[in-house]
């Protein structure tokens, strides 16, 4: 009798995906293995997702089985597909918009009372494309959420500010933190949700949006101090957490507010350039006179990055960081093409050095990563639609980025930042005890 060949033997096996854990929050690894294949046999993983806007996302990776007839993904390396080496959540963070998609799409979740639904599946052979038309040996659905079981949603319309709170689960009290998003606008949740999953009262802030006529530097007072007084909040232990714009919000609050004085400062790929001295129309307004600065790539991307150049040497042009009290952590990437963060991030040292206030600061800056340094896992997006406030011209913005390197630097500064909250919002050494899904 004449051997069977390795592609009739897949044919009388049944492989075993499994993806553990299959429900879990979007920041914890999962571990994905295959079993019972022959040994030596190419297979190819694959993950798909449906957007909230009904876009296909997907990713994929090809391998080969060991001597056992197993891969396992976190210890195994791809060979080829989106990612290549051993890359335990590359099937999430290399994903892209499946063929004849929308171009330059952002992957953001925005009904976070529901997970991102994730399905796994493993291909006979190294697979390319056509992965609708194929049947997989195997498929695994997964569920990754921002919101842990027990953490609560309240929408905030008090005192003319708007967002929405998000309390962990128990009855606390716990520390807090304001999160502010950048210039685009409008109320994000998924961050907020995802700190409460961790233990802090949480507050996405609205501002910018088309329904808000013009907010001010009074408005983000407003919304620190319901963060403060509420409940279940450590009045003393509150934070604020900002990206892009959110960055300038929160360095001057920090550096100049008489009412609210926040304990510590989380400042992702932001500047000191654009001091909140006026109503956020008209500093809109002043940036868009920039507009002969900004620069289009070889293909049609906006490139942002230079309209702070050169840094101003005038103290009175920038958020007088000098007057900072607070620990402050800079989160950035060098290459950042909408904002030159990390010149900031040199004067700001530079400013606090001389005022003698240089210990309160911590920076972290990721070699080829971009401008949307986002919770783990998160895609990778060098460009993307967006809309520039006050003239709501569509344009497609440059944000930079080298897929792995700003993966990796997802990864290590949300470990880092949440290791900073703790370190500065709990009033002692502490063990969070992070919720199950």
């Amino acid at each position: 009798m004449e051997p069977m060949s390795s592609s009739s033997v897949a044919r009388t096996l049944s492989p075993v995906l499994s993806v553990l854990p299959t429900r879990a929050l979007v920041d914890e690894r999962f571990r994905v293995v295959v079993a019972n294949l022959p040994p030596w046999f190419p297979v190819t993983l694959h993950s798909l997702h449906q957007s909230e806007d009904k876009d296909y996302w997907e990713a994929y990776a090809h391998y080969v089985s060991n001597d056992r007839g197993a891969v396992t993904v976190s210890d195994d390396a791809s060979v080829g597909g989106t990612y290549t080496g051993k890359e335990a959540m590359g099937l999430l963070w290399s994903m892209r918009p499946v063929p004849g998609s929308r171009k330059d799409q952002r992957l953001r979740k925005v009904d976070v009372c529901t997970p991102i639904v994730v399905t796994i599946s493993v291909y006979r052979g190294h697979v390319a494309e056509g992965f609708q038309e194929q049947t997989p040996m195997a498929s695994v659905v997964t569920e990754r959420w921002y919101m842990a079981p027990g953490v609560q949603r309240i929408d905030i319309r008090e005192r003319g500010v708007k967002g929405t709170l998000f309390l962990p689960p128990g009855l606390g009290p716990f520390p807090g933190m304001l999160d502010l998003w950048g210039g685009g606008g409008g109320l994000a949740e998924y961050r907020s949700s995802l700190l409460a999953s961790h233990g802090f009262v949480s507050m996405a802030l609205e501002y910018l949006s088309t329904e808000q006529q013009e907010v001010d530097f009074n408005y983000f007072e407003k919304a620190f101090s319901i963060v403060q007084e509420h409940p279940q909040v450590m009045k003393d232990r509150v934070g604020m957490f900002g990206l892009s714009f959110g960055t300038s919000v929160s360095l001057t609050i920090a550096a100049s507010s008489k009412l609210v004085s926040p304990r510590c400062c989380v400042c992702i790929s932001g500047t000191h350039v654009y001091p909140l001295n006026k109503p956020l129309l008209e500093i809109y307004a002043n940036m868009n006179k920039e507009a002969d600065k900004k620069r289009l790539d070889d293909q049609n991307c906006i490139i942002w990055r230079d309209t702070i150049l050169p840094i101003p040497s005038d103290p009175e042009e920038k958020i007088d960081v000098r007057r900072l009290k607070c620990p402050l952590l800079l989160v950035n990437g060098d290459d950042d093409q909408n904002l030159a963060t990390v010149e900031s991030a040199e004067d700001i040292a530079k400013m606090m050095r001389e005022a003698g206030n240089e210990h309160l600061l911590t920076t972290l800056t990721y070699p080829n990563a971009g401008h949307l340094i986002e919770p783990p896992y998160t895609p990778h997006f060098r460009a993307s639609n967006f809309i520039v406030h006050g003239t709501r011209e569509k344009v497609v913005m440059l944000w930079g980025g080298q897929t792995k390197p700003h993966a990796d630097a997802q990864e290590d500064s949300w470990g880092k930042i949440l290791a900073f909250l703790r370190q500065h919002l709990y009033p002692s050494p502490v063990t969070v005890l992070k919720a199950k899904m």
